[in-house]
């Protein structure tokens, strides 16, 4: 069984002392695999990657704070994104080591996130991929290709948090100011933008819902 919880807007560090929690529950067995579906105000977060410095942020200190910009660093893997308003969070809180779950494995998660955004851009007639050495979904021409979504997970013994950040109608002006996930030379994209029409974020929410519940049926093992 899959709970999906809708939050709305959520402040990052609300955001995370919601997971550190739900992390602990979920570890005890005491509620089943959560997904909590969210939007967070204009933020840089930095991974992992960017222990050596946050050499992918462009912008000076200045630019950051007329745009109303924070920067946060994170437990994450991966480098640096932005979240802001319009673009969907999705935070999977799953026991992978759970009996029924049959998915102890990091890659194996990460490709089934990925495969849970293709299906979502599907549902919306966009033709999403995966670009080899590369995580996250693209759509467009090959060597061309944008970023429809970036994934950055954490696995704190098989009990996952962090997750995905799907581009509804996100102001992407807001990407100049880093380099997105540290790659230089393509660049990123939302639904709205592909489609030429709007979007509603209930509407991303209803296909992201379905495509998590999809990827992680029993079925879908093969």
């Amino acid at each position: 069984m899959l709970n999906v919880r809708r939050l709305g807007r959520v402040s990052y560090d609300d955001g995370l002392k919601l997971q550190a929690q739900l992390v602990e529950v979920r570890r005890a067995g005491t509620i089943p695999d959560t997904l909590l579906l969210l939007e967070h105000p204009p933020i840089i977060t930095l991974g992992v990657k960017t222990r050596q410095g946050p050499k992918h942020i462009v912008a000076t200190p200045e630019q950051l704070a007329d745009k109303g910009v924070t920067v946060h660093e994170t437990g994450r893997g991966g480098d640096v994104t932005y979240h802001g308003p319009g673009q969907l969070v999705a935070y999977p809180i799953f026991d992978l080591a759970a009996p029924d779950n049959l998915r102890k494995d990091v890659h194996r998660y990460v490709r089934d996130l990925e495969e849970v955004l293709i299906r979502v851009a599907a549902s919306f007639g966009i033709e999403a991929k995966r670009v080899e050495g590369l995580t996250g979904v693209w759509v467009g021409d090959p060597g061309r290709e944008e970023k429809l979504a970036a994934i950055g997970v954490r696995i704190s013994r098989w009990i996952t948090s962090h997750g995905i950040a799907l581009n509804v109608s996100t102001d992407l002006t807001h990407f100049n100011l880093i380099v997105p996930c540290g790659i230089a030379d393509r660049g990123v994209t939302s639904l709205e933008k592909v489609l030429q029409r709007s979007v509603s974020m209930t509407e991303a929410e209803d296909a992201v819902a379905a495509a998590f519940a999809a990827v992680w049926s029993p079925g879908s093992l093969d």
